[in-house]
């Protein structure tokens, strides 16, 4: 799971895929059945980025990912 997910750290059972606007996401279910959406490249069930690899060890992430952490964080500032 992707270090700031919620559920990072958990092993979880990948219970169906879907699509969306976003692209590809992966169900997981929790103990108490709740089931998560989220990108496939949040998980170890697909290989690592290259882009992640090639850096080798020197960044977590890519600005990709930084950017959809930053529009995650503007969206949920928002709603408080």
């Amino acid at each position: 799971m992707h270090p700031f997910h919620p559920l990072f750290g958990q092993q979880l059972p990948c219970v169906g895929e879907r699509a969306n606007s976003q692209g590809k996401r992966l169900l997981l279910q929790t103990e108490d059945a709740t089931v998560w959406s989220v990108p496939p490249q949040w998980t170890d069930l697909m290989s690592p980025d290259p882009e992640v690899v090639m850096g080798n060890g020197r960044s977590l992430l890519r600005v990709a990912d930084l950017m959809e952490l930053a529009a995650l964080v503007e969206r949920l500032s928002r709603t408080r």
